[in-house]
């Protein structure tokens, strides 16, 4: 106790706790002017002991300004630390203000806080990028003393890592001493984080604090009444089963992997729930006003069970939750422990979970999932090279705050690791975009931001240049939405466009765990009143989440260890011993190929487990060749863990189709003919600053900016094809559209590990991914009864010995 000032002692005893050993590690490299990166279980008070230094500086050594940053990735997580951190301030009486910064802050609060910030900050990377921009930034982040990176593996590895890691890079040459640190449970690979977060990525400079070891977790998986299905993702055929654990305990949270299946589960739930207790529903699609009076009524204990998504993994702290439930698997291991985290969020309590998986295959991962755990075995997100539509951004804000040189900005930038390896001609073509949108657009007045003047700075264009980079700023750039409102004003969220655009007047859809019938589509809105109609299930699009490396590889092991089997329930172990006797299981790095014939098709699965989104794309690239090799094909199906094609003719050298020259040819002519390219560009010129989703008291809709977008696209690619934001729009499509590195991995290895079984009728282990022919463009929970007669059928079929 020696470490901490008086209040802090006298309030810690008061509770009867101890500091724990990495929260007093953690505030000794504070004292000794370290960075550090702290890796600790859920509820080891890694909060605390991120803020512990802040508290006991401003005990020590009182002060006005801004002392302390929190950033966090969710608007969620920075509320709820303000809400954790104001009790401890209170009730020490201390004289520091605490405060959000986010989106949903008034515009009257943020001007404030400019001009008389807090002495602690909790805000999230966008909110911080867009303060930089302001002039006065250099005044109010001069005597910045430190900053705090919340769950740093939600995002460092990615495009908002990317942001953050720059704003850090000019924070540190606005304030020198200022002191880095990061928190998180699940990083699988310290060192990598550790060079993330060090100026100028030197990790000698970042301490590690590893934490003390917590309870291990208590998981189950639900098994249902029946069999395992053989079909389903969602879980959905366990809702009574669910209820019925929520009904045992004091409060629940049900993690759903997509918001179209938390809007799902949610009316699943109600159906069932006899004696009506109260569940809501929290995802991001909801307005702010819904998803605060949700995140109210769980920290007061007023409801029993939460549907959730992922607007909820991370850190929110509700210590009255004593169970999770994972509805379909859970795709990771690191996203498991996060999730299982939000029950029993202490350190010495088993935290208790159950996962309903949604088919056979979902059961084996769910079971992949537990022996990770128990293994201590984390998913490894890679880094990789900083976005340059990102930089574009950053520079822009950094130039509405003031002019530049060149040389200096690059140097600066420079100090981000993901942009230490970037060179002087990168970056001036960076300048260049900024400058005039590229060779093929300087005609153009509206894309000549910035202007160099004689003795070489550079300074914004025209003042309307800031005020629209202040409105359009952003990473994460969604699809184009309708409010959903009802008619009297009040807002309850917001849904896709292409959603919205197969409704009628009078048609019904569940939104915010209300049936909404639609009165009209306005330009913005869609008015709404409530029903009593059966309705349908909003749809999202987006990158579904695909199965980790590691939670696959431990599934494949279990195909390839009969001895395994033992642990398995009989109906899974029978599909699998019946596998093995009709066709084959395929052995580690092994491809195991099936062709078949069924009902006057011709159908190939391929079980190469290398994630839905790899498998779409192999899909598209599959069904081409075998076009051209005059095959007839008539479509394909994916899953995580399997790609199902089918066509007229039948496939008899499935390895002509999987050869790694497929990337060479069909997948660039592919993409480039398709929309994902479009897609990516229309991400990236948001994020670069080439076109602007608002303007001053007016929104742009999701058609008009994909007009604009288009239509650069298409000038772009016709007259500057090595343009910068096509550079980027590639990176993006290869590596998080398409899942390139996965799909070349798979193509590489396919030669060599090939086995190819020609097969009379389907497979028990091509079941569940056949079950999905004509389910994808379905929508969810529609035609349910349906397709489990089908799985019933293509099952009974291929369980026959004979």
């Amino acid at each position: 106790m020696r470490h901490l000032p008086r209040p802090l002692t006298d309030w810690v005893a008061a509770r009867g706790w101890r500091p724990r050993r990495h929260q007093l590690e953690m505030l000794d490299a504070a004292r000794a002017g370290h960075h550090a990166l702290l890796v600790a279980a859920t509820g080891a008070g890694k909060t605390l002991a991120g803020f512990l230094p802040t508290l006991a500086d401003l005990i020590e050594t009182p002060a006005e300004g801004l002392h302390t940053l929190y950033v966090s990735p969710l608007k969620a997580l920075a509320v709820d630390v303000q809400r954790n951190l104001l009790t401890p301030v209170e009730e020490m009486g201390l004289d520091i203000r605490v405060e959000t910064r986010t989106g949903d802050t008034p515009s009257d609060r943020k001007a404030r806080q400019r001009v008389r910030p807090p002495q602690i900050l909790l805000t999230t990377p966008e909110s911080l990028s867009l303060l930089l921009s302001y002039p006065d930034s250099f005044l109010m982040f001069a005597g910045l003393t430190r900053i705090v990176v919340d769950e740093v593996h939600a995002f460092a590895s990615g495009k908002r890592g990317d942001l953050l890691a720059l704003c850090m890079a000019r924070l540190q040459r606005i304030a020198p001493d200022m002191r880095r640190a990061a928190l998180s449970a699940t990083v699988a690979d310290p060192d990598s984080y550790r060079a993330w977060l060090a100026p100028d990525g030197d990790i000698d400079t970042v301490d590690l604090v590893l934490g003390e070891p917590g309870a291990d977790p208590d998981i189950t998986i639900l098994l249902p009444e029946g069999t395992v299905p053989w079909s389903g993702h969602s879980g959905r055929y366990a809702a009574e089963q669910v209820m019925a654990e929520i009904e045992t305990r004091r409060t629940t949270i049900v993690f759903c992997n997509t918001r179209s299946l938390a809007e799902l589960i949610f009316q699943d739930l109600w159906k069932v729930n006899l004696l009506s207790l109260p569940i809501g529903v929290h995802h991001g699609s909801l307005s702010k006003e819904a998803r605060r009076k949700v995140e109210a009524a769980m920290a007061e204990g007023r409801l029993r069970a939460l549907v959730a998504t992922a607007s909820l993994d991370l850190g929110v702290d509700w210590g009255d939750v004593d169970c999770v439930i994972q509805m379909g698997a859970p795709k990771g291991s690191s996203r498991l422990l996060q999730r299982i985290g939000r029950a029993n969020h202490r350190l010495d309590e088993a935290s208790e979970a159950i996962l309903v998986p949604g088919n056979r295959f979902e059961y084996l991962e769910s079971r992949a999932a537990l022996d990770a755990v128990a293994a201590g075995e984390l998913d490894n997100e890679p880094f990789r090279p900083g976005a340059l539509d990102v930089l574009a951004q950053h520079v822009m804000a950094c130039a509405c705050a003031a002019p530049f040189r060149a040389d200096a900005m690059l140097a600066e930038v420079q100090g981000a690791l993901p942009y230490s390896a970037l060179d002087a001609e990168t970056f001036d073509r960076v300048l260049g975009f900024i400058r005039d949108g590229g060779y093929a657009l300087r005609a153009y007045d509206r894309f000549k931001r910035l202007t160099q003047e004689s003795d070489g700075s550079w300074r914004v264009s025209h003042p309307r240049f800031i005020q629209q980079h202040r409105l359009n700023a952003g990473i994460i750039v969604e699809a184009a939405m309708l409010n959903v409102r009802f008619k009297n004003g009040r807002l309850l969220g917001k849904v896709e466009e292409s959603f919205a655009a197969t409704l009628s007047n009078g048609d019904t859809f569940f939104f915010a765990g209300i049936s909404c019938e639609v009165i009209r589509i306005d330009t913005e809105d869609l008015l709404v009143r409530a029903s009593t109609k059966p309705a349908r299930i909003p749809t999202y699009g987006g990158a579904r989440m695909p199965i980790s490396t590691n939670l696959a590889d431990r599934v494949r092991g279990f195909l390839a260890h009969p001895e395994e089997w033992a642990r398995f329930p009989d109906d899974v172990r029978e599909w699998l011993e019946v596998q093995s006797y009709r066709s084959r299981l395929p052995e580690p790095g092994q491809l195991l190929v099936e062709t078949f014939p069924r009902e006057g098709r011709h159908y190939m699965v391929a079980y190469s487990f290398e994630g839905w989104n790899a498998h779409q794309s192999l899909g598209m690239l599959l069904t081409r060749r075998m076009e051209t090799q005059g095959l007839k094909p008539l479509g394909f199906v994916a899953s995580d863990y399997a790609i199902g094609c089918y066509s007229l003719d039948p496939v008899t050298d499935p390895a002509s189709l999987f050869s790694p020259d497929i990337l060479q040819h069909e997948f660039v002519d592919w993409v480039q003919q398709s929309h994902l390219l479009k897609r990516a560009f229309r991400e990236v010129a948001v994020i670069g600053g080439l076109v602007e989703r608002q303007h001053p008291g007016k929104r742009k809709t999701g058609k008009q900016v994909t007009f604009s977008t288009d239509l650069i696209y298409d000038v772009l690619r016709k007259y500057e094809p090595g343009h910068l934001l096509l550079e980027a729009a590639w990176a993006d499509a290869r590596a998080r559209m398409t899942d390139v590195g996965r799909l070349a991995s798979l193509l590489d290895r396919a030669a060599d590990t090939m086995v190819h079984v020609t097969l009379d009728r389907v497979s028990p282990l091509a079941v569940p991914v056949l079950t999905l022919i004509g389910r994808e463009n379905v929508a969810m929970g529609l035609a349910d009864d349906a397709l489990l007669v089908e799985a019933e059928s293509l099952a009974q079929e291929a369980m026959r010995l004979d």
